[in-house]
């Protein structure tokens, strides 16, 4: 520790002795020229990145359109992914204008001997504009996403399919309601063993026509499906991209997430 300080030390005094020399060589009393062509020519790059960074932009995104999910298989995805590309087009037209005053100013308005800039020290008008625009735009975004939320949080229909997801390491294990009430029994952790896995407690009636599925889960098509979701040991995350389900399964937390599959494979 004592090496590293005696070396830090030297370092610091190399850069204030090499700046002092740099602060001595700058002339206080009249303003640096700046030569005109390299002026130019860095004013130029600004518009040639702005153009290079848009055809950059749009290459990106029609070269990576074959990666993108396919069509939601489930009425809230769709929904949702409209949700997600509205919100992308208010913020591609945010960044492309943003971008583009950034950089069309700083060609404009290069350096040029004896310019002043003009100050406004205040503007009432511009502050409200750019303050009430934004918060309108945010408080849509937010009022539409509150709205999906809330239904998908919301109770799932009576007529549901019920199943039980619980994920552990490493891997996932299905319960299904059973065909007499389409109920599932309760649970508890302490019961959970090599032949219990999902420590279902088999005292209550409800679980005798229970059925597990240690690596499957399968739905039935228009149907609405009423998925509760834990985790036995550590954090899991249930994710089914074709349906848009994602859901964590948090220890000691059940959570759940109801959805309709209107598409077979």
């Amino acid at each position: 520790v004592g090496l590293l300080l005696v070396v830090l030390l030297g370092i610091a005094i190399a850069v204030a002795a090499k700046l002092q020399k740099v602060m001595g060589g700058i002339k206080s009393d009249t303003e640096a020229e700046i030569p005109a062509p390299n002026n130019k020519i860095n004013a130029a790059m600004w518009i040639i990145f702005l153009i290079a960074g848009y055809a950059g932009l749009v290459w990106s995104f029609f070269s990576a359109r074959a990666y993108f999910l396919p069509e939601a298989s489930t009425p809230h995805g769709r929904e949702t992914d409209s949700q997600f590309w509205f919100s992308m087009g208010l913020l591609t037209v945010a960044f492309l204008l943003v971008n583009f005053l950034l950089f069309f100013f700083s060609w404009k308005y290069q350096y040029k001997k004896g310019y002043k800039a003009t100050f406004y020290p205040e503007d009432h008008k511009l502050e409200l504009i750019w303050t009430a625009i934004p918060a309108v735009i945010m408080a849509v975004l937010v009022f539409l996403g509150f709205r999906s939320w809330t239904h998908i949080m919301s109770d799932a229909p009576a007529n549901s399919q019920v199943i039980e997801i619980m994920g552990k390491q490493f891997g996932w294990i299905v319960r299904y309601g059973g065909i007499q009430d389409n109920k599932l029994g309760s649970y508890n952790y302490k019961l959970i063993n090599s032949n219990n896995e999902m420590g279902v407690d088999y005292s209550d009636e409800a679980s005798m026509d229970d059925f597990i599925n240690p690596s499957e889960m399968h739905v039935e098509v228009g149907k609405p499906v009423s998925l509760k979701i834990r985790a036995r040991d550590v954090l899991h995350s249930v994710f089914i991209p074709h349906m848009r389900v994602k859901m964590d399964a948090v220890p000691g937390m059940p959570t759940k997430f109801w959805f309709i599959p209107d598409k077979s494979t």
